[in-house]
Formats: C-alpha cells, sequence, structure tokens
C-alpha cells in the first residue's frame, strides 16, 4: 500500500508543481508558459521530491526544526541529483543557479533550499492532511486504475519529449558541422584572395597607371564624340578594364573563388534552414527553460534560441 499511495502522491503533487511553476511564470513573464520538462501538466521532481517528503518524513511531524532541516537536505539532494542526471543523459543544463551564492554546479543554490525547506513544512503541516483524506476516500481499485492510466501517458509522454531531444542534439550536431564547414571555406576564400592581391602587387605598377589613364581619357571623350561613336568607344572601355581586371583577377582564381563562395552561400542556407526549423516540443522547452545550456554546443544553441524567440 505504501507504493500504491506514493504514486497517487506523486501524481498530485507533480501536478500541484506544474500549477505553481506555471503561475511563477505567468507573474514572471506575462504569458501562459508550459513549465516543465514533459508536455502534460505535471512536473515529475515535484511528485518525486514531495511524495518521499510526505511518506519519509510526516513521522517527523512533531518537530518542526528537524522536519525543516531534514526536507531541506533531501528536496536538495533530489533537485541537485536530478539535474546533475538530466544534464549528463542529454548534454544540456535544464536549470542554472550559477548567478546565486552558495551554489554547487549551478544545479541547487542555498536560497531555494531553504525555500523549499519553507514550503516541505508547510506541505506536510498543512497541505498534506487534506490530500491524504483525498486519497484515502478513493477505492483502491479506482485508484489504481487512475494511476495506471496516468502512469502510461506519463511514459508516452516521457518516449515523446526524449525522442525530440535526440533530435535536437542531432540538428545541433549537423549544424556544428556546417559551421565548420563554413569556418574552413571562409579561411580558403581568404587564401585565395591574398593569393590575388600578392598577384596585383607583382602587376607592373607602371602599366596599371598607363591603362588606368587610358581609361580615363577615353571616358572624358566619351562625352565629346558624336552620338554615333558612343558605342565604339564604350566598348574600347570596357576592353581596357577587362584587360585590367584579367591583370589583376587571372580566369583561374577567379573560377576557384567562385566555386567557393557558391559552396559557401550554400552551405550557410542549409544552415539558416536548420536554425530557423523547430518544432513545438523544441520551442516549448526553450520557453519552459529559459536558462537552459547545451553542454555540447553552447553558441550553436543560443544563436537557434534567439531565432525562436524573435519569431
Amino acid at each position: 500500500m505504501q507504493i500504491y499511495y506514493f504514486i497517487l502522491y506523486f501524481f498530485i503533487y507533480g501536478f500541484v508543481g506544474w500549477c505553481t511553476e506555471v503561475a511563477y511564470a505567468t507573474v514572471k513573464q506575462k504569458k501562459f508558459v508550459n513549465r516543465g520538462f514533459l508536455n502534460g501538466p505535471i512536473c515529475p521532481v515535484y511528485g518525486v521530491g514531495i511524495g518521499m517528503v510526505v511518506m519519509l518524513l510526516e513521522p517527523m511531524n512533531g518537530t518542526i526544526v528537524s522536519l525543516y532541516v531534514v526536507s531541506t537536505v533531501l528536496v536538495t539532494t533530489i533537485e541537485g541529483v536530478t539535474g546533475y542526471m538530466m544534464d549528463k543523459l542529454f548534454h544540456h543544463k535544464w536549470w542554472d543557479y550559477s548567478n546565486q551564492p552558495l551554489n554547487i554546479g549551478g544545479y541547487v543554490c542555498l536560497l531555494f533550499s531553504l525555500a523549499w525547506g519553507v514550503a516541505c513544512v508547510l506541505i506536510v503541516r498543512v497541505i498534506h492532511p487534506f490530500v491524504y483524506k483525498v486519497t484515502v476516500m478513493i477505492p483502491v481499485t479506482v485508484g489504481a486504475l487512475l494511476a495506471a492510466v496516468l502512469g502510461i501517458a506519463l511514459l508516452a509522454d516521457l518516449y515523446v519529449t526524449t525522442a525530440e531531444i535526440l533530435k535536437l542534439n542531432k540538428k545541433l550536431d549537423a549544424m556544428e558541422k556546417i559551421s565548420a564547414e563554413l569556418r574552413e571555406l571562409s579561411d580558403m576564400i581568404g587564401v585565395n584572395i591574398h593569393e590575388s592581391v600578392m598577384e596585383t602587387m607583382e602587376f607592373s605598377e607602371e602599366t596599371k597607371k598607363q591603362l588606368d589613364s587610358a581609361v580615363s581619357e577615353l571616358r572624358e571623350k566619351l562625352d565629346t564624340v558624336a552620338e554615333e561613336h558612343k558605342d565604339h568607344l564604350e566598348e574600347r572601355i570596357d576592353r581596357v578594364e577587362e584587360k585590367i581586371e584579367s591583370k589583376l583577377y587571372p580566369e583561374e582564381q577567379k573560377a576557384i573563388l567562385a566555386e567557393l563562395r557558391n559552396k559557401y552561400t550554400e552551405l550557410k542556407g542549409k544552415y539558416a534552414e536548420l536554425a530557423g526549423r523547430s518544432t513545438l516540443v523544441t520551442r516549448r522547452l526553450i520557453d519552459a527553460f529559459p536558462k537552459m545550456e547545451s553542454r555540447l554546443h553552447k553558441e550553436i544553441f543560443n544563436e537557434m534560441r534567439s531565432r525562436i524567440w524573435r519569431r
């Protein structure tokens, strides 16, 4: 029966925790945000944490100090272990207390731990007696059936969310590879431009001055000659300018640069397409965890999140 009641408490307090998070986000962001790791209205960390508190610490009802201290340590441990495990499993840090004093790895901090302790005392002393009365009134058969249905829904939600996170990680991997290729192409383009500049420097300065002077003279004559001769003069100007350009940028060099630039443009388009494409679950998780941080692809993830927020 202990397991049966713990499962019921898990769903009840998981839902209460989700409501609390949504209310907090509404006050802070002035809009509805579906908080929590899963898509459904439940925060499992609250369900596990508070469920363990009421099951293990309710016998300590008579000593508030002991109840406060033990519940603070217990809930802090659960939050820290949960954050660490999710970080290692999915390579994302979902919340971050790094800007808070006396934090441990950004997973927990003293201020929130003290607040969790107060909340647990209130739950055990004030809220849980009412929850307990409601749960014992539910027939065991009905409660077990309800827990089974909710459990199946929870597992399905967990599967969908996990699959979407893995897809997100694959997309970030692809974007990281494209970004590396873009940097490599950019370097290659820079090298080719450098070589062109060096060839330009080797080109006779005197010859270039003469050609530039010839172009200037021809352009001055262009305004004075008769209309029927202008086309012929413009052709001569074009030929001189082509001669200068061919000296500055040999055809082979121009072909290489054109190919590199086309490849660069193509990869940049693929990168923009990946960055601009996001699923509903990804957008919800980014809204739910505004301080979420990718361990493997920090810059790429931050850019993708900025694109989503701008839209």
